[in-house]
């Protein structure tokens, strides 16, 4: 098989193109920028591009097919040609779904979540010595690319995200997977520029539910009332389980989960942690992971990149990187985090970088999210507004916006840092939340300087 990717850069799409040239694929791959570490890996394995840019003469006859991610547009000149070539053109998802069309499918769904219940069902299958396929949406200890696709594997385990397929495909990219078992962590409203309504986002879960094959599973979180409602839909077609957080305890900053008599000590926190864990426990149970293989497992678990990620720590300070950026995230992680270190002042920093986050009526929603942090940061660049062609806010929208006591605003990174640099970090965390890098910041070089300052 050969096998061409137009914007071969992408997070997916680059680990995608590694995971079938081990499978022995002929894969080719275009991008107009290409950034760190896509560009390292693809060199690594001989898939760099050797020049920047769309060359319609990539595209060549003994093409089987075309995979198209969601940073070329639709008038990319490759994609045209492929398309007037009559090449086959997928979207990643329909691809991945392609490659395990014959396998038992399980996806993780919810608009928060999702990332660390996967990791948390991945890791448990490996530690148990079972083979499977899988997309996660972030870097885990112990695999090596964030796709795996093999011959002899009978479960497939995909991260299922809401957001649009390809250019030239705007179905949301969880309904090309038709799960056998699924898990739906919970809705909050993200991705505005796509779905404009909460109707309109509402609408794509429940589309998803009716994907889930006729006598599957759907796991969901039994606290979302939304859920409920699609459950209870789904309760004649599907088995539904619901799930909640496991009884757990905090104590010199170590939680323990207590399950049916007995206690499981993790490297994990945050209440909304152990809904994840019990998420996970109902999905691995579908997989035949009795309870007590996946406790043994789930000790040394230690979570995904940017998803709580401890970057520094001394006796007396942590240093933490979420990937949190919407109003729901930011809240339960925020709140995670002081509520395991109630003895210490959390300083919480985040950066307003996607589309919804930077919408100005989008920002109410991140009313009172960051309010268990004594002291909170707020950065937005003003440039990347402007490049993202939305209307310009001011510090003292955002400040009214997340209405928390204690809040500073910045539009200039270098100065937030100069405020981090001058803090004494006794006693105190801080939980730095982003999608991005406060305009070009190297956060674990920053967190190194803190706490060694």
């Amino acid at each position: 098989m050969r096998v061409h990717f137009i914007a071969i850069g992408g997070s997916a799409m680059h680990n995608l193109a590694i995971a079938l040239h081990k499978k022995g694929y002929k894969v080719t791959g275009s991008d107009d920028e290409i950034f760190e570490p896509s560009r390292s890996r693809l060199k690594k394995h001989g898939l760099l591009p050797e020049k920047q840019g769309w060359h319609p003469e990539n595209i060549t006859k003994d093409i089987d097919a075309v995979i198209l991610g969601m940073h070329a547009r639709k008038d990319n000149p490759e994609l045209q040609k492929a398309l007037d070539s009559g090449i086959k053109v997928y979207s990643y998802p329909e691809y991945l779904y392609e490659q395990t069309k014959d396998k038992k499918r399980v996806v993780i769904g919810g608009s928060h979540g999702k990332t660390t219940i996967t990791s948390m069902v991945m890791h448990v299958l490996k530690t148990n010595g079972i083979a499977f396929d899988y997309m996660v949406g972030a870097q885990l200890e112990g695999f090596d690319t964030m796709v795996s696709l093999e011959e002899d594997t009978e479960i497939a385990v995909f991260e299922g995200d809401e957001y649009l397929s390809s250019p030239i495909d705007l179905s949301p990219k969880f309904l090309w997977y038709k799960p056998h078992v699924a898990l739906l962590s919970g809705i909050a409203w993200d991705h505005i520029n796509v779905f404009p309504t909460w109707e309109n986002y509402l609408e794509q879960f429940d589309k998803f539910a009716e994907t889930i094959r006729t006598g599957g599973t759907l796991v969901y979180y039994e606290g979302d009332p939304e859920l409920v409602k699609i459950a209870a839909k789904q309760g004649q077609r599907l088995r539904v389980e619901p799930y909640s957080a496991l009884p757990f305890s905090v104590e010199k900053g170590k939680t323990t989960i207590h399950f049916e008599g007995k206690d499981h000590e993790l490297n994990i926190f945050g209440e909304h942690n152990i809904q994840n864990i019990n998420g996970a426990r109902l999905v691995c149970k579908e997989l035949g992971i009795k309870d007590h293989d996946f406790f043994a497992a789930m000790q040394s678990f230690k979570g995904a990149a940017k998803r709580l990620q401890l970057l520094q720590s001394s006796d007396t300070c942590n240093i933490y990187l979420d990937f949190a950026h919407s109003p729901s995230k930011l809240k339960a992680t925020t709140e995670a985090v002081k509520s395991q270190f109630s003895d210490r002042e959390l300083f919480a920093c985040m950066e307003l970088h996607t589309f919804s986050s930077l919408n100005k009526k989008f920002l109410p929603h991140y009313k009172g999210t960051m309010q268990a942090a004594d002291r909170a940061f707020v950065f937005f660049n003003p440039e990347v507004l402007e490049h993202k062609q939305l209307p310009p806010i001011t510090k003292d929208e955002v400040a009214k916006a997340f209405d928390h006591p204690n809040l500073t605003v910045f539009t200039d990174s270098s100065e937030l840092i100069t405020e981090l640099k001058n803090i004494e970090w006794k006693e105190r965390n801080l939980l730095i939340m982003t999608s991005g890098n406060f305009s070009g910041v190297d956060i674990k070089k920053l967190a190194e300087e803190l706490i060694n300052k």
